[in-house]
């Protein structure tokens, strides 16, 4: 992790939890005026309170470290709201349908943000039978490449991991298909809506 829990996302919590610094100390079984030292920095929690600080608070180690707390309103976990996570540092590709907090390596992720297709990330679709054959014109070297595409509709996904010194195409059942992600390894997530396929 970039950072240990804080004494600022500590006061936070309690106080959106409506605990008092005594409260939380007996809930932690330490006294109060570690609880206090811990919000006024001059002292930080012993690493093995991290589980039961986490617990008190209903939340993640993660979210803990962070200083972010993740509300999920995505309840209907439509895939159009996908999000999609890449570790910068062994390139694990991950999906949620909605807000969470996700490391690998001990890096903290944020979700990609997508642009629209580029001139420089084109991508072409084509239409036989009942999939979508698509092309990305992109170099494929080992240092610059198309990681995956991902093909969204309403209710699934499909994802097609491809490789260095391979080729920038796949093929994607059009069951419903909405709208399909890129993800350059260089220049980051792309999408184009294919509705005008």
């Amino acid at each position: 992790m970039n950072q240990y829990v804080t004494g600022a996302v500590i006061k936070e919590l309690r106080e959106k939890n409506n605990l008092t610094q005594s409260e939380l100390a007996m809930i932690l079984n330490v006294s109060d005026k570690a609880v206090s030292k811990w919000e006024t920095a001059k002292g930080y929690p012993d690493i093995s309170l991290l589980e039961p600080i986490a617990s008190a608070f209903k939340i993640s180690i993660t979210e803990l470290l962070s200083g972010n707390a993740i509300t999920n309103m995505n309840v209907s976990a439509n895939m159009l709201r996908s999000q999609f996570y890449v570790c910068p540092v062994c390139g694990n590709v991950i999906h949620s349908m909605g807000e969470m907090t996700i490391s690998c390596h001990g890096v903290q992720l944020l979700p990609e943000q997508a642009e629209l297709s580029d001139d420089n990330h084109m991508i072409l679709i084509e239409k036989i039978e009942d999939e979508y054959y698509v092309q990305i014109d992109h170099e494929m070297t080992k240092n610059h490449y198309i990681s995956f595409v991902a093909a969204l509709s309403s209710d699934g996904m499909q994802i097609i991991k491809l490789y260095p010194e391979g080729r920038a195409e796949s093929r994607l059942k059009i069951r419903g298909v909405k709208r399909i992600y890129y993800f350059c390894n260089r220049d980051g997530l792309y999408y184009i809506d294919v509705s005008a396929y």
